[in-house]
């Protein structure tokens, strides 16, 4: 395997598993946000960006797979190669894991905010301390493949 391979490796697997996270994460939210809003639809507005949330690391891993390919070229080494698959690590790891974990949270604050909807401001804080974890990890891919 050539140092160019390893590093599309890198960065695809970034762009996939942040992609497979969010859809995880905006399955659980998404789920609960219909249940909320088919009781009242007025909620709408209160539940949209809870459900929406798991979203972002699959745009951040997107955002990874595209600034690294900057720090691709064909006559790449290995240890290059391998060096750009390590700065998309922070981003592939916590993209995944953030993204399902934030889907969780959210759905169980929508299901509060449907219970009732004056704690939607407040509610937001917890699934907002998960995408704290997902920056963390953008911030760390992006100063590695500075790097690389």
């Amino acid at each position: 395997m050539s140092g160019l391979a390893i590093g599309i490796l890198g960065l695809a697997l970034c762009a996939i598993f942040c992609g497979i996270g969010s859809a995880f994460g905006l399955k659980f939210a998404g789920s609960a946000a219909v249940g909320v809003m088919a009781e009242d639809p007025a909620k709408f507005s209160k539940v949209i960006v809870l459900a929406l949330l798991p979203a972002t690391q699959g745009i951040y891993g997107f955002v990874i797979a595209i600034m690294g390919l900057s720090s691709l070229g064909a006559d790449m080494t290995m240890a290059q190669g391998w060096q750009v698959f390590a700065a998309a690590l922070p981003m592939t790891v916590s993209g995944i894991f953030s993204a399902i974990l934030q889907g969780k949270t959210s759905a169980t604050t929508i299901q509060g905010v449907g219970k009732k909807s004056e704690i939607s401001g407040k509610a937001l804080l917890f699934p907002a301390m998960i995408e704290f974890y997902a920056i963390l990890g953008l911030v760390v891919s992006i100063m590695l493949l500075q790097q690389a």
